[in-house]
């Protein structure tokens, strides 16, 4: 019987994205996908409750189906993964989490891309915080993408990456290290080739997808 993992997405390119990854980097696991559009969207203070309820319960599902690990691959998720986590026993892990570790890897001026502001807030305020825990002094600098979540939403992915790219040019020239933890921007990024600039830039998916893995290999 084939290994499992969880994977719950709140926009349905995530589970086409993630699955091609995972059939890339771990060919001996089976994706269990779960995709809820509405949750991205009730990760705000006041519906944040019912927002939990609903991944404890995709989570739970991930769990009854097999899975042995869980993966939360929109950033809003990051916000309310610890209380995810108590709906099952395995693993649970959140992109933005998993962003933020390999983050703070790096020194100086960390820069935050991002085509949501609830994402750059998000990032920053957790960036700082875990920095804080770790005794660790750093500077954030955040970059927010005008018009590139609309492109997305509107399948525009040319203007999206046209949009993303000419904002990672700009922040490159002001950190030390660029972490972008939307998946979405992974896409443009991969097309962004400069040699004069040599900052290391962070996508979520294949980092993501690469800690996944560790996970299960070290539980077999």
């Amino acid at each position: 019987m084939a290994r499992k993992a969880g994977m719950i997405h709140g926009v349905s390119d995530n589970a086409r994205y993630f699955g091609q990854l995972a059939t890339e980097l771990m060919p001996d696991i089976e994706i269990v996908h779960f995709v809820d559009g509405g949750v991205p969207f009730m990760a705000t203070d006041a519906l944040r409750p019912r927002a939990i309820e609903r991944l404890r319960i995709l989570a739970s599902f991930a769990q009854e189906s097999g899975a042995e690990a869980v993966l939360l691959t929109c950033t809003p998720f990051g916000r309310l993964v610890d209380e995810v986590k108590g709906a099952v026993t395995c693993p649970v892990l959140s992109v933005l989490e998993i962003m933020v570790d390999e983050a703070l890897k790096f020194h100086g001026t960390i820069g935050v891309l991002g085509s949501h502001p609830g994402t750059l807030t998000s990032t920053e305020r957790l960036l700082r915080e875990q920095a804080s825990l770790e005794g660790k002094d750093i500077e954030v600098e955040t970059r927010f993408c005008p018009g590139a979540f609309d492109a997305v939403q509107h399948d525009d992915w040319a203007t999206h990456n046209r949009i993303v790219l000419a904002n990672l040019r700009e922040l490159m020239k002001h950190v030390d290290v660029v972490v972008a933890p939307q998946p979405s921007t992974e896409r443009a990024i991969r097309e962004f080739k400069d040699p004069g600039l040599k900052v290391p830039v962070l996508t979520s998916p294949r980092l993501c997808t690469l800690r996944l893995k560790e996970i299960l290999d070290s539980a077999s």
